[in-house]
């Protein structure tokens, strides 16, 4: 276990450290200028280059990106070229509010997408299990931002159940936890039903039969605990696919995370922020892998750490 985690370690550092210098290297790239985007239109040539100096923007890219590097090694994310902030203040506060809008859509995939599985296993066979395996088909094929306007449209719009958009109620979450719980439940709709499947064929499912047990108890009591336990242990690679979507979803439903963050920095081209979420995003993915690989053996004997 000690040496599975040395290697999974170091092959998370040299992971973040490769996304650091790929996300460095194609802001250093663009052909927008974060100088002109600070100074604004009406600044003098003379401005411009003292801003670029003041920033270090006029030194050669491995010189601005070991400078980078040795500030992140402190835990240094920089400043905001735009809100003259720390970015490492500016993530933290927007923090919890992604935290709670993916537990939030954690919950709703769960919820849809395990009991979408759980229905199609038991009447597999049945248009009722080729309905459902279509919807879960279409929720994993449908881009977030559709998903999320049509929410907004028929249930914030039409219905008047749910607020636009905004930040502070258990309203304001309802939608875009749906909109990406969507995606995930699809997924888990393939695998619970797989799984279940696997499991209602199993020897000691036929001897509760064979003795007379109510079909609701093999179900929820001998077939259901055994049937989720590979799926649950796949819930810390979802973080990866939240950090995706998070930007589209945040920005669609005025989200106040750090995906809202980074679309306002992209908008402005400040390389800062985007370098800090950018970062934050592929420690969180790295993590959730990670503890999806070690808790997995725990949850299902059949997987092992190699």
């Amino acid at each position: 276990m000690i040496a599975y985690l040395g290697r999974r370690l170091i092959q998370s550092l040299l992971i973040l450290l490769g996304v650091s210098l790929i996300t460095f290297a194609l802001l250093y790239l663009l052909p927008a200028d974060p100088v002109r985007q600070i100074a604004g239109r009406s600044a003098t040539p003379q401005t411009v280059e003292n801003i670029r100096q003041q920033l270090g923007l006029d030194q050669p890219f491995v010189v601005q990106y070991w400078h980078y590097l040795t500030k992140l090694v402190s835990g240094d994310l920089g400043r905001s070229y735009i809100q003259r902030s720390e970015v490492t203040e500016l993530i933290v506060s927007r923090l919890p509010a992604s935290l709670l809008l993916m537990v939030g859509a954690i919950l709703c995939e769960l919820l849809i997408g395990l009991s979408m599985g759980l229905i199609a296993a038991v009447k597999r066979g049945t248009a009722t299990d080729q309905t459902l395996m279509v919807a879960s088909f279409i929720g994993v094929s449908a881009p977030q931002f559709v998903v999320g306007l049509l929410l907004l449209y028929v249930f914030a719009v039409r219905l008047s159940w749910f607020p636009i958009g905004g930040y502070g109620t258990w309203r304001h979450l309802v939608l875009p936890s749906l909109t990406m719980g969507i995606l995930g439940a699809g997924w888990y709709a393939r695998m619970m039903r797989s799984s279940m499947i696997d499991v209602l064929r199993q020897d000691y499912v036929r001897t509760a039969r064979a003795k007379g047990l109510a079909r609701g108890a093999i179900i929820f009591r001998h077939a259901l605990p055994n049937a989720i336990l590979p799926v649950v242990a796949m819930i810390g690679i979802d973080i990866g696919i939240f950090m995706g979507g998070i930007v589209v979803v945040e920005s669609v439903f005025g989200w106040p995370g750090i995906g809202q963050l980074a679309w306002q920095a992209i908008q402005r081209v400040d390389i800062p922020i985007i370098m800090g979420v950018t970062l934050v995003s592929a420690f969180a993915i790295v993590l959730g892998n990670l503890l999806a690989d070690i808790i997995a053996p725990f949850i299902d004997p059949r997987i092992k750490l190699r």
